[in-house]
């Protein structure tokens, strides 16, 4: 072997690993291309440079934060005029750059300014404002309310208010959307159970049901009506006499199918729906489906893309 591999370096065949297999199976013994050699090293150089440019690794009680450096716009609170500021790079600093871009497009802040100085009545018969008001407002959306009314406006029953339905308890014109996102709802629904007893409840929730459709009338939904519009139970002041509901209290409706707070559509059966609007009648609704004023939150456009977008997720007013 030792032979054979001199033979190769002198006559300048290409060299072997000296290892060979089943006899004459070798291994050759070529050199690395340069350029691949030297775009290992360019490697090595660049991870250097990028453990000093950007934050990388651990040093004691820190880290190398690097020298690199994210430049956006910030608004002084005192004075409220803009200015240009330089911070440490990192994900956050870009993210704010990229809000920053964004919010100083001269395309962008042109809309801003003529959605601002349009009424919702001018906003929604402009094709161009609408389609910048979908855009926008499902940011603002995402960003405010998806966390309870979910990604696209399904809400979570018994909990938060379906946005995609036509069935709006505080109402769903443009002015009653408005004043939802400004000053915020606190739903309340005394609760019964102290008041009516069992046998009470069974009656009012089984008229309730008729009200829906979800059952015939029965002389137990005849003694809940009773109830119902009359003194002892009182439902009617809120929910109307017609049980149509009162968007000024925020009440439900009750003569369609949607259940906006009490999950009834989830039972399988009609024992199980009344069972579940008994136990809904009985406890009420207090401090448990309160949605917050946004007007501290968002400016006054941003409020108004908010609810153009919210009022087409129903398809429009009630």
């Amino acid at each position: 072997m030792s032979e054979k591999m001199h033979e190769q370096q002198s006559t300048g065949a290409v060299q072997t690993t000296g290892h060979a297999w089943d006899g004459d199976l070798q291994e050759y013994n070529n050199p690395l291309p340069r350029w691949w050699l030297w775009c290992f090293y360019g490697t090595v150089v660049f991870s250097v440079l990028y453990w000093f440019i950007y934050p990388s690794w651990p040093v004691g009680q820190t880290w190398l934060k690097g020298f690199g450096s994210v430049s956006y716009t910030v608004t002084d609170k005192a004075t409220g005029q803009q200015k240009e500021q330089d911070y440490r790079w990192n994900t956050r600093s870009l993210l704010l750059e990229d809000l920053s871009d964004a919010a100083n497009n001269k395309q962008r802040k042109d809309m801003m300014a003529k959605v601002q100085a349009a009424d919702y009545e001018q906003v929604l018969k402009d094709p161009k404002m609408m389609e910048f008001a979908r855009s926008v407002g499902k940011g603002l959306f995402g960003d405010n309310c998806a966390a309870c009314h979910g990604r696209g406006g399904q809400g979570v029953a018994g909990l938060y208010p379906n946005l995609t339905d036509d069935d709006w308890l505080w109402g769903g014109d443009m002015a009653q959307i408005h004043q939802t996102l400004v000053q915020g709802r606190n739903g309340f629904m005394p609760a019964f159970g102290q008041v009516l007893k069992p046998e009470q409840l069974d009656d009012v929730a089984e008229y309730v049901l008729t009200l829906a459709s979800e059952t015939r009338p029965s002389d137990a939904s005849e003694r809940g009506k009773e109830i119902f519009h009359g003194q002892t139970g009182g439902c009617y002041y809120c929910h109307g006499a017609d049980a149509k509901g009162v968007p000024s209290q925020g009440a439900a409706n009750l003569t369609d199918k949607i259940w906006a707070v009490a999950d009834v559509p989830a039972q399988k059966n009609l024992p199980d729906k009344k069972t579940a609007l008994k136990n809904f009648i009985s406890s009420g609704v207090n401090n448990t489906r309160i949605m917050p004023p946004w007007k501290d939150r968002l400016s006054p456009t941003d409020i108004k893309l908010l609810a153009v977008y919210v009022r087409q997720l129903g398809g429009g007013k009630q």
